[in-house]
């Protein structure tokens, strides 16, 4: 084993710290080809190691180390890659700002409309007019990014394996419309805990239990993690619209599952028109998501609610039992 600090970001990829591994196997270059020559060994397959002080730098640098497509054909890439403590402007500063975690589509085109095209078009410019175009959370996070800041530490037991919201009703649930509107606000509490826990959910999951005590569950997942309450729905609706709800429904759940860091990357693979969509509704939502998020951590959580839930036909007292929050390690 060359290190018990491992932290999984996906099927196929892991942040690993090597801080007490280096008296033994070496500099991070070093273990980083000990770690390609082990995994070819056992499994026949090559891989792409990234060397940096921090997460997210090591992340870029995975990316370099790997081959690249060109017109000539595949071209090698490093095998190992690393960025120097001391060079990490030097590294960053040239690369395209979509190279940065949290830049997608709708980002690129707000940021494109300052003249930002680098990261270090970015690291540059005026903190708070970011802010004030982005958002504070999202602003302030990609402001640090490009200046090579990552405080995250490498995480082997990270995170709960699912983040839920259920609630239990002592009126049945018979119209879609109602039952959506109370997801929406289920929604709207588990998007808010995965963002403060940092995290993002690529598989989002409905439960249904109806007064028979009969049980339905459905789930959708989507290649990019999602963050906010509008792309869980629009996950969670063709689910619902599957489920005959007539016979009354006594209970509704949502949970984010497989969860990861959020970040946007190309995928190999096409999606369903659903998981496009969310992905979409996730980037174009992100900084209203970010504007509520620093007026409920200023006024409270009841101070900015889902517009539907405010003429929802739920009544006082349909909430028997309240919510419940599900965290499951």
């Amino acid at each position: 084993t060359i290190t018990p600090l491992v932290e999984g970001l996906s099927l196929d990829e892991a942040f690993l710290d090597v801080t007490g591994a280096r008296r033994l196997l070496g500099d991070g270059v070093k273990i980083g080809e000990e770690i390609r020559s082990r995994v070819k060994e056992q499994t026949e397959l090559t891989c792409s190691v990234g060397v940096a002080p921090n997460k997210f730098l090591a992340k870029l640098a995975s990316v370099v180390a790997k081959p690249r497509a060109s017109r000539e054909g595949v071209k090698p890439g490093y095998g190992v890659f690393e960025v120097l403590a001391g060079s990490e402007l030097e590294f960053l500063h040239p690369l395209a700002v979509e190279s940065l975690w949290g830049v997608g589509p709708v980002t690129l085109e707000k940021l494109s409309a300052l003249s930002i095209k680098t990261v270090g078009d970015l690291a540059k410019f005026d903190r708070k007019i970011l802010i004030n175009v982005l958002g504070g959370s999202l602003g302030q996070h990609l402001f640090d990014l490009s200046q090579g800041l990552d405080e995250r530490v490498v995480e082997p037991d990270r995170d709960a394996k699912s983040i839920g919201h259920e609630e239990t009703f002592s009126t049945d649930i018979k119209d879609f419309d109602v039952a959506h509107d109370q997801l929406l606000r289920l929604a709207d509490a588990v998007s808010a805990r995965c963002r403060s826990a940092g995290i993002g959910a690529r598989t989002i999951s409905l439960k249904l239990k109806f007064s028979d005590f009969r049980i339905i569950t459905r789930a959708a997942s989507v290649e990019f993690p999602v963050t906010t309450a509008q792309a869980m729905m629009r996950l969670i609706e063709p689910l619902l619209r599957e489920v005959d709800i007539s016979a009354g429904v006594r209970l509704l759940g949502i949970s984010a599952r497989n969860l990861v860091a959020p970040e946007m990357q190309l995928s190999l693979f096409g999606e369903t028109a659903e998981a496009s969509t969310a992905n979409e509704l996730d980037e174009a939502w992100s900084s209203t998501t970010s504007a509520v998020d620093d007026i409920r951590h200023k006024f409270g959580d009841a101070s900015i609610k889902p517009a539907s839930s405010l003429n929802n036909k739920r009544k006082p007292g349909t909430s028997k039992w309240g919510p419940s929050d599900l965290d499951q390690k």
